[in-house]
């Protein structure tokens, strides 16, 4: 067991000195199979981000959540504020989906599929190194005086920072207003559109923010779910570990000595060499278990795989294991807490899948004109006045739209110049309209009454009022 002394890097984080300033972080340009597979997935990810705004599926942008106007599109599915339902479902099946793979497999979504680490390790770090060269230049350039050199190479780089960070703002602002908007706006000219300009020049200097200076501090400090982390994680959760029992032997780490018998003098694998620390980007030593500002990018285990090859000993000092697998040689299995997040996401995906079969392309919803009772006119006809909310969420219009009464004699009549209208594309029509029917038809006060809506004859929604009249005595 570790003495408390030993635990005391707990009381801080990596990127802080004893004096609470910021201590600017350098690691080392990560290499390996685990960096190669993670080069891959990020820049697929990369390209999906991208152009998810720009791709259509029947008419519908891919992604987009339109926050101002309450328009969400998912996979080419539209939402809006009538399908708000499904939306709270999708987030919860992602919260339990993301909950799920932590209590599996750690902070694995955090290294491998988070864009603050995509654009972070893939994009900005890789210009960084191709600019100022790896970890030992960058802080010998950090400490070397503004010659010319190093302000023709920060220069550089902000330069490049910036314009990559505009060119994300505008790619985040399609997700929100609309790809077609954006670039619309942008032929038109700025000026034309100073307020979607200002937005956008805001997204710019955060992301610029974020990425040339924040940076690693946004996943140990900002993000809510490396906090979450520690009350998810077990014994049995697979993650990025060190294998202390292999790496510290009877008689600790200690440095490597050519034709040495480390196992006759009681020493483990680790020979100390600091390399897993210099490469991690959190600026954590993994050695010291698992903590809170591990981001799972694997960076640690491809450099000690090198230096164990290196020196003719097994791979797998540091790599992704359970502190069971490495304590008790337990392999990983399903707990009784990965089964039943399973099955609590297999129950939602079921609920959301069925909504969404169920769920129509338009949407209509009549409701009683407010403070409004009915009229009797002759011939014992009795008159109720409703208004009317015709939801399109289709990309092409509807026309010729009428409603009619369902299993009940009487007649809808709106309040315009013609008995049909049209909906408009992702739009929506609405007025008012006069229900009657004959006072005899009615069995009580109140008759609730189903109203179909049509289009050139064809049925494409229902939905039911509740109709007022005298009482009947019939």
């Amino acid at each position: 067991m570790k003495s408390p002394e030993k635990d005391i890097f707990r009381d801080s984080i990596g990127t802080i000195n004893e004096e609470g300033k910021r201590a600017w972080i350098f690691p080392k340009k990560p290499s390996g199979r685990y960096y190669e597979k993670r080069k891959i997935v990020s820049y697929i990810l990369l390209a999906f981000l991208f152009s998810a705004p720009f791709i259509k599926v029947n008419g519908n942008q891919f992604l987009m959540f339109n926050i101002l106007e309450r328009r969400f599109n998912i996979f080419g599915f539209p939402f809006w504020p009538q399908d708000f339902h499904l939306i709270v479902i999708s987030m919860i099946i992602g919260v339990v989906f993301i909950t799920l793979f932590t209590v599996g497999f750690g902070r694995i979504f955090c290294g491998w599929i988070c864009p603050q680490t995509i654009f972070m390790e893939m994009v900005f770090r890789r210009i960084e190194y191709w600019i100022e060269g790896d970890r030992n230049k960058q802080r010998k350039l950090d400490k070397q005086k503004w010659n010319a050199e190093k302000i023709k190479k920060r220069i550089l780089k902000w330069s490049i920072f910036l314009i990559i960070s505009f060119l994300i703002a505008n790619v985040f602002l399609a997700y929100i207003i609309g790809s077609d908007k954006l670039i619309r706006y942008i032929t038109e000219g700025p000026s034309s559109h100073l307020s979607t300009l200002f937005p956008l020049l805001i997204f710019t200097a955060v992301f610029y923010f974020v990425f040339a200076w924040f940076r690693e501090q946004v996943c140990i400090i900002a993000c809510p779910y490396g906090r979450l982390q520690g009350v998810l994680l077990d014994n049995k959760s697979i993650v990025v570990a060190y294998d202390h029992k292999r790496g510290e032997g009877e008689n600790g780490r200690k440095k490597f000595r050519k034709n040495e018998d480390r196992k006759a003098l009681g020493h483990g694998d680790c020979i100390d060499c600091l390399q897993c620390v210099h490469v991690c980007p959190t600026g954590i030593d993994i050695r010291n278990g698992t903590q809170l500002e591990c981001v799972n990018c694997t960076a640690c285990i491809d450099e000690c795989d090198h230096i164990m090859e290196s020196i003719n000993l097994p791979k797998g000092l540091i790599r992704y294991a359970s502190e069971d697998n490495i304590e008790k040689k337990a392999p990983f299995k399903l707990t009784a807490r990965l089964k039943g997040y399973i099955a609590v996401l297999t129950i939602l995906i079921g609920v959301l899948s069925g909504m969404l079969l169920l769920r129509n392309d338009v949407e209509a919803r009549i409701l009683r004109l407010p403070g409004q009772l009915y009229e009797h006119k002759a011939n014992n006809i009795i008159s109720n006045v409703f208004t009317y909310k015709v939801v399109n969420k289709t990309t092409h219009s509807i026309d010729n739209v009428t409603f009619k009464l369902r299993h009940t004699k009487g007649v809808v009549k709106l309040v315009s110049t013609s008995s049909d209208f049209v909906i408009p594309s992702q739009g929506l029509a609405e007025g008012t309209l006069f229900i009657e029917i004959n006072k005899k038809d009615m069995k009580g006060d109140k008759v609730k009454l189903t109203i179909d809506v049509y289009s050139h004859g064809e049925f494409i929604e229902s939905t039911k009022v509740n109709f007022l009249g005298p009482r009947s005595y019939n």
